[in-house]
C-alpha cells in the first residue's frame, strides 16, 4: 500500500533543480565554467514542465473518475467510511 499519492509533476520539478545543483556543483568544484544567467532557463524550463505534466496529469485521473483512494460505502450505512 502507498503512503501517498504519486505526483508526476513534482518528480519533473524535482529532477530540474537536482539538475540546476549539480550545474553550479560542477562549477564550484573547477570541473568546468559556468555563465551564471545559465540556469535561469533550467529553473524555468523545468518549473514550466513541471506545470505541464501536473496539468495533464490531474486531466488524466480526473477523466478515470474516483480511484483508490477514494471512500467506499458500507452495506447499509447512510455516509461513507
Amino acid at each position: 500500500m502507498l503512503r501517498h499519492e504519486f505526483q508526476p509533476g513534482r518528480l519533473v520539478a524535482g529532477a530540474c533543480f537536482t539538475l540546476a545543483g549539480v550545474i553550479y556543483a560542477g562549477d564550484a568544484g573547477g570541473l568546468w565554467e559556468t555563465p551564471w544567467f545559465v540556469i535561469i532557463p533550467v529553473v524555468v524550463a523545468g518549473l514550466c514542465l513541471a506545470g505541464a505534466t501536473g496539468a495533464v496529469t490531474r486531466s488524466i485521473r480526473r477523466r478515470r473518475g474516483p480511484g483508490r483512494g477514494a471512500p467506499t460505502a458500507v452495506e447499509g450505512a447512510d455516509r461513507p467510511v
